[in-house]
């Protein structure tokens, strides 16, 4: 049996963490089905699949469901080892990626779920917004990728959340490019891989749903 049979990805479009699946079955190179989810009237299928948080992104592998974006990708760089590793090898690097992942996870989205949600006021929620892509610009520095010049784990795990760059300045009024120049360059790098620009909702789209909640 190879790796490659009875792949299934549950999974909601315009989700970041279901992206972050896509992107890194995309780098790895993977067939697999995508079934799509309605996640106000969840199917039976994800209610069986996650039954302890019954949500998506759920990856289904010969039998097995793995639930958890980031554990997801780490499931996929380990049993999809032909190509590029998405997690450094060295146990140091390997650690500062998943220290940034989980960043992302507690910053990063709680942030945009803010504007998302259209809690508090703009400039707070961008002031924040801004601050905390500063401390990942300081931690990407120069290099290409978070990973220096290969596309990882801590960019699968940030860059979903670039379609909400849009939104914020169309909120607040500000300007990424000139507050985090660095990041918006990363961003336009990975956007360059078909994977991520596969994967990824319009942010002139995200700013209109945001707009109608």
């Amino acid at each position: 049996m190879t790796h490659e049979e009875a792949v299934v990805l549950l999974d909601s479009l315009i989700s970041p963490f279901g992206q972050r699946v896509r992107i890194a079955l995309a780098e790895k190179g993977v067939d697999y089905e995508y079934k799509v989810q309605d996640l106000k009237n969840k199917s039976e299928l994800l209610l069986k699949s996650n039954p302890v948080y019954k949500q998506i992104p759920v990856l289904m592998h010969n039998g097995n469901t793995i639930c958890q974006s980031l554990i997801i990708v780490q499931y996929i760089d380990e049993v999809w080892p032909d190509k590029a590793p998405l997690l450094p090898t060295e146990p140091y690097a390997r650690a500062n990626a998943r220290f940034w992942a989980d960043f992302v996870d507690k910053k990063v989205y709680e942030c945009g779920s803010k504007l998302w949600k259209r809690k508090g006021e703009h400039h707070e929620t961008a002031k924040e917004w801004v601050e905390i892509f500063k401390l990942l610009e300081c931690e990407l520095g120069d290099k290409k990728y978070f990973g220096d010049e290969a596309f990882g784990y801590i960019d699968i795990a940030l860059v979903p959340f670039i379609v909400l760059f849009y939104a914020f300045e169309q909120c607040a009024k500000l300007s990424m490019d000139e507050e985090c120049p660095k990041i918006v360059a990363w961003a336009k790098r990975c956007m360059e891989r078909e994977g991520v620009s596969n994967a990824l909702t319009d942010p002139k789209k995200i700013y209109e749903m945001i707009l109608s909640q």
